[in-house]
């Protein structure tokens, strides 16, 4: 066997599991441990955000034993769980604004906002009376008439905003118009006529001449 061969140059030893290692990430914090630091682990209480850097064995260790309410009474336990369950935020009761509370209204019984509303529609009766044009607005209108009605002034060629003087108006032009006497005796607008009148007879059984 040749020693010398340019073979054995190429060939790899591996190290042995005893001989140190080199890290190359941060070592392990844990007191006489070298061994690489590839896990991090958060150091408690008040100190949010902060890691210990650990090996796997030494990781295991500390979160077996790791506690976030070490040193804190049962009452302060319970307060920090009740916070919770908002996220730690300051909250007020239903109604109240913080930012925006007073002692008192404003001149003429209008309430101090807390913030700025040029327009004041948001103040007292007028954000009342403003919601109460919307919710009409958003509602169906209701026939002003009954559908007999409604028949009737389009018989006389009249629209639901016509009054009694209007009607009779109308009644008396279309009678005129219509009659067989203004027609030379001709009769063949007697239908029209006929309807003409009844639909003055349905007006004036509903009140409007």
């Amino acid at each position: 066997m040749d020693l010398n061969s340019p073979l054995f140059d190429r060939i790899r030893i591996k190290p042995s599991c005893d001989e140190p290692r080199e890290t190359k990430g941060p070592v392990c914090e844990h007191p006489a441990c070298k061994a690489e630091g590839q896990y991090r682990a958060p150091k408690g209480r008040d100190q949010e955000g902060q890691y210990w850097r650990f090996c796997l064995e030494h990781v295991r260790e500390y979160n077996a034993s790791y506690n976030y309410f070490a040193g804190m009474s049962d009452t302060a336990v319970a307060a920090f769980q009740k916070d919770a369950t908002i996220g730690h935020r300051p909250t007020w009761a239903m109604g109240v604004n913080a930012a925006g509370k007073s002692e008192g209204t404003g001149t003429g019984g209008e309430r101090d906002w807390g913030y700025f509303d040029p327009l004041g529609i948001l103040r007292g009766e007028d954000f009342r009376q403003g919601r109460q044009r919307r919710q009409q607005a958003a509602e169906p209108k209701k026939p002003r008439y009954t559908g007999a009605v409604r028949r009737a002034l389009d018989v006389l060629g009249l629209d639901e905003t016509a009054e009694g003087p209007a009607i009779k108006a109308q009644y008396k032009a279309l009678v005129k118009q219509f009659h067989p006497d203004a027609n030379g005796g001709d009769r063949s607008f007697e239908d029209r006529l006929r309807d003409i009148i009844k639909a003055h007879d349905v007006l004036k059984t509903a009140g409007l001449c």
